[in-house]
């Protein structure tokens, strides 16, 4: 490796880290001000029969499934941790793979932000409630991590959709 793609290397991570520090602070500030703000406290109706603002403690995952597991949801996390420090490690530093490495670094801010309500506080504070169509009642990382998954089936549909795609994957024998 040459010291210029050394570097470069290195801007890749400080880059990517600073956004999932940017994103996981945006989520769990919101957090921290719904908890401040909104716990023990009538809903606040932002557009009145269709948005409001619900406090809500989650002790499961989506919707509510697998309550009171929270060693199933750290060993979840830090797997999906170790499988994006692999990809993400792996995907190579050019524009034509910018959308998969903003895509997966959304996506792990949206899983670090609910990672660490679980293990600080024991459950997920969710706030934002669609009533209009009685939608579960969600938060910012859950938004990250549903908005990165659709876009990653539609980059894999749409975008990558060749093997040589995904040669950046293969592990590389000598």
């Amino acid at each position: 490796m040459t010291a210029v793609s050394s570097v470069s290397s290195c801007m890749h991570w400080i880059r990517g880290c600073i956004i999932i520090l940017l994103l996981t602070i945006l989520d769990q500030g919101s957090k921290s001000l719904v908890l401040a703000q909104l716990k023990d406290q009538p809903d606040i109706s932002l557009i009145p029969g269709v948005l409001q603002l619900r406090y809500l403690e989650n002790r499961g995952m989506a919707f509510g499934l697998f309550e009171g597991k929270i060693p199933v949801f750290v060993i979840l996390c830090l797997l999906f941790l170790g499988v994006f420090i692999y990809v993400y490690a792996r995907i190579p530093k050019n524009r034509y793979y910018l959308p998969l490495s903003v895509t997966a670094l959304v996506m792990v801010s949206g899983a670090l932000g609910n990672f660490i309500d679980r293990v600080c506080r024991g459950y997920v504070v969710d706030f934002i409630y669609f009533s209009l169509i009685d939608f579960p009642v969600f938060n910012i990382a859950d938004m990250y991590v549903v908005c990165s998954g659709i876009l990653l089936v539609m980059l894999v549909c749409f975008r990558y959709k060749n093997d040589e795609d995904y040669d950046f994957l293969r592990i590389k024998k000598d």
